[in-house]
């Protein structure tokens, strides 16, 4: 075996799980990644994505700026001189209108990208245009949590897996996108744990075959079955009287809703047994310690936040929040969407979990930047899908794309393609080419990638990692964060943009959330590097950390009177639901091997030999009724689009139901884009498309004439 020169910890850069790795330097100068045993979130264990990260480092970079006056001409290599001017001289113009320019940034960026991100944009150019792809993934959940609980931020650690005694886990397909959090159920389950685990999902996942019970509900039907189950454990008095009474509000209006929740008509809208009903909210009722898992199942939905927080309902009807193995547990879909957030990283925020909308927030953030009061506008920004309709009308001129890939992810692909084709001026800071979206940008910036740049990165527990660098870029590439803070100076703000490393960054981020629920103020980078990853609120006057925190332990929460709220909604049901034109449900997920849109894992040759193509799950019932079988072509439309796939007949999805992987864009198949289907109708509170339904037509085709393109 070759000696082991160096080991420098990190962290995983796909999923919000935070996975530790090791990268070990040899002898001979080459890396390689194993798990971290030492970090508490995985403790050692690793999936094959990071497993195998290094392999895609290094291919397809974006090497040095890139540029061209319009989308109809080649790309012209430039200097990173040539193109900050370039992007500030377009700023100047637009100083009078700030509103008309925006940053659609990405959950992979470093909390310290992110912070400053915020003060660019919010500050200094004062526009809160500023939103994510974190909106598409995990702002649900941001919402329900702000509602119910009066903050964002999962009230749960990782070691209420080991804990719990019912996992109740809803669109969630946890095994492949959240697996080595699934392998700690798993292994529990398997050696005889007195712990029952049952998934609520349409399909039959890798997830729901190893439930104790399986609820394939019908898609849109998610709040009904939480009335439901809160129906029963009302009636059957199994509710915790006393928590109620002391420490919520609302439960008259919520018990006064539950009464239309019989069984029998549950059961019949679920599309479910009604003894599966009655078993569901028997192992609720029977279970001390009951921890809810969900993921995008929820999130992505019209009523996104009414479904998590019907959930949340039930773990305040039975006081199962804020215990050893309790409480609505959020699965974040991107390594670092939970430090997106903490720095302000959505439209509607500021660092700190502070708020635009409210005068003393940002008043404390002009006062900590050094800039005039009334520098941050008091108005929420433009969301994700906002942006598109700006563009599309010509109010937005300067957009600006970081460290993710909307033409692959953004719902309604063909609106959202031609609306590029519209922009003025597009700006895409990438560490790939080529990408889908690079085809629609006039500047190209080469950023650096995981491994290059160091930074901070915290997980779905409050696990903040530091993640040092231990590779040089290759080319001109540039963290994030260095080429934010370069653009500010050279607009005239030197003194807000003075930092030298990404430690200072930190520390000034650190200092800025002293005191809010998402305290860093006692953490720093120095200390990240010596005593390991640390879970937030982590206070400057604390001393040491425990093992493991919760939120909520004293059963006080961040609401002016210190109480939940029950939230009672009644299902609206999906935005689109089937009719003749369109019959079917067609709902989208992900793989275990790949990851969003394949910028890394698609050039990864062990995943792609896992996930060769595309393909589309079709109920035996449904195939049998259209002379469909297995790996024949087919083709399904939406009102906006259509896509071709080879069928994959399966009694794991539900009939009427049909389940496409959203990892296939232009690059690398022939029109599979499930985005090419779906509809942007948002969520009304959080903003979030319904991209886990849309209403399809199916019908037997030829495939699609071209061949993909090899990469």
């Amino acid at each position: 075996m070759e000696p082991e020169k160096a080991v420098i910890k990190t962290l995983c850069p796909y999923c919000g799980v935070g996975c530790g790795l090791e990268a070990v330097s040899t002898a001979s100068g080459d890396w390689k990644m194993r798990g971290d045993r030492d970090h508490p979130s995985s403790l050692g264990m690793v999936c094959v994505k990071g497993a195998t990260v290094l392999e895609a480092v290094g291919r397809d970079r974006l090497l040095s700026p890139l540029f061209r006056e319009s989308l109809d001409q080649p790309f012209r290599r430039i200097s990173w001189d040539q193109a900050f001017e370039e992007m500030v001289s377009r700023l100047r113009c637009l100083k009078d209108n700030p509103h008309s320019m925006a940053m659609y940034g990405s959950g992979q960026l470093l909390t310290e990208d992110y912070y400053v991100a915020q003060k660019l944009i919010k500050g200094c150019l004062g526009t809160n245009n500023f939103d994510t792809n974190s909106r598409l993934c995990m702002s649900s959940a941001v919402s329900a949590y702000t509602q119910s609980l009066g903050s964002d931020g999962p009230p749960c650690c990782y070691e209420d897996l080991d804990l719990c005694n019912l996992a109740f886990l809803v669109g969630t397909n946890t095994a492949e996108c959240h697996p080595i959090l699934f392998n700690r159920l798993k292994k529990r389950h398997r050696t005889g744990s007195p712990l029952k685990i049952v998934v609520v999902d349409p399909r039959r996942t890798q997830t729901a075959e190893a439930a104790d019970l399986h609820l394939k509900i019908r898609p849109g039907t998610d709040i009904d079955l939480f009335n439901g189950i809160a129906h029963l454990l009302l009636k059957w008095g199994s509710i915790a009287a006393d928590f109620i009474e002391g420490f919520t509000q609302g439960f008259a209006e919520y018990a006064a809703l539950l009464a239309d929740y019989e069984p029998q008509i549950v059961a019949q809208r679920c599309g479910i047994a009604t003894e599966d009903l009655i078993e569901a909210a028997k192992l609720w009722q029977g279970s001390q310690r009951v921890l809810s898992l969900w993921s995008m199942g929820l999130n992505q939905s019209s009523e996104g936040t009414a479904k998590i927080t019907s959930l949340i309902n039930l773990h305040l009807l039975t006081g199962q929040i804020g215990r050893p193995g309790t409480g609505p547990f959020s699965l974040t879909g991107q390594p670092n969407a939970m430090g997106g957030r903490e720095a302000g990283g959505l439209s509607h925020l500021l660092p700190g979990y502070r708020l635009v909308s409210h005068p003393q927030h940002r008043a404390e953030v002009e006062q900590a930047w050094g800039l005039p009061g009334g520098s941050i506008s008091p108005h929420p920004g433009l969301r994700a899908t906002e942006m598109i309709a700006a563009l599309e009308t010509g109010s937005l001129q300067f957009f600006w794309i970081v460290a993710t890939n909307p033409l692959v992810s953004f719902p309604d692909l063909e609106r959202v393609k031609k609306a590029l084709k519209k922009s003025p001026f597009t700006v895409y800071q990438e560490a790939y080419y080529p990408t889908e979206t690079a085809e629609y940008a006039h500047l190209l910036l080469p950023a650096c990638q995981w491994s290059e740049k160091t930074g901070v990165m915290t997980n779905s527990e409050r696990r903040v990692t530091l993640c040092q660098a231990f590779r040089d870029p290759p080319g001109e590439a540039r963290p994030d964060w260095e080429i934010f803070a370069e653009v500010g100076r050279r607009l005239g703000f030197a003194a807000q943009f003075s930092f030298q490393t990404a430690a200072e960054v930190y520390a000034e981020f650190a200092a800025l959330t002293a005191n809010r629920l998402c305290d860093h103020s006692g953490l720093s980078h120095a200390l990240l590097a010596e005593q390991g990853p640390q879970q937030w609120p982590y206070p400057k006057e604390r001393t040491s950390a425990p093992k493991s925190t919760r939120l909520y332990t004293d059963w006080r929460f961040p609401t002016p009177d210190g109480r939940a709220r029950f939230i009672p909604h009644h299902s609206r049901g999906l935005a689109e639901p089937p009719d003749p034109q369109f019959p079917y449900v067609l709902t989208t997920g992900r793989l275990y091997g790949h990851w969003h849109t394949q910028t890394r894992t698609g050039r990864i040759e062990k995943i792609k030999q896992m996930h060769p193509q595309p393909f589309i799950e079709i109920h035996p019932r449904d195939a049998e009724k259209l002379g469909i079988q297995d790996g024949d072509w087919v083709q399904v439309r939406s009102a906006r689009g259509r896509a071709y796939f080879p069928a994959k007949i399966t009694a794991n999805i539900a009939p009427g139901t049909l389940f496409v992987p959203m990892h296939w864009g232009s690059l690398w198949a022939e029109q599979a884009e499930c985005n090419a289907l779906t509809h942007d109708i948002s969520c009304p509170d959080s903003g979030q498309p319904e991209l886990k339904a849309c209403a399809v037509a199916l019908e037997k085709a030829d495939p699609p004439l071209k061949q993909s393109p090899q990469l």
